[in-house]
């Protein structure tokens, strides 16, 4: 597992720099090499700015997937629950119109069976 780092660094940290030998407010008298650190350590951060923007971004995708993963689950038991409640009416219709044209065949035999009898009644007369 790498060190943890320090987000700045003060004059202690750097090597060749003491704070006697600050020359007001431009800074220690090795300039050039403490700027190269500053500006290593401001490539730093702005690594460091980034990978946390990064880290939240997949926290945030990870929460978003989460809650895509729960509507498509609920979509599927939904998606279930409708193909048995059809397939369910698809029976209930089917019977219906069984039970309808029974109905209908016997009405019409009925009336088959009384125009038959009206004509044999008519032919004994």
């Amino acid at each position: 597992m790498p060190p943890k780092f320090k987000r700045h660094l003060n004059d202690d940290d750097v090597t060749g720099s003491v704070k006697s030998e600050r020359r007001g407010p431009s800074g220690p008298r090795f300039g050039p090499r403490n700027d190269k650190i500053k500006h290593v350590q401001n490539q730093v951060d702005e690594v460091i700015d980034v990978m946390q923007e990064n880290i939240t971004k997949v926290i945030e995708r990870g929460e978003r997937l989460d809650e895509l993963q729960d509507k498509s689950e609920s979509l599927s038991d939904n998606a279930t629950a409708f193909s048995n409640r059809s397939k369910q009416l698809r029976r209930q219709m089917w019977w219906r119109g069984c039970k309808i044209k029974a109905i209908m065949a016997l009405i019409a035999a009925v009336l088959l069976l009384v125009i038959i009898t009206q004509i044999i009644l008519y032919l004994k007369t």
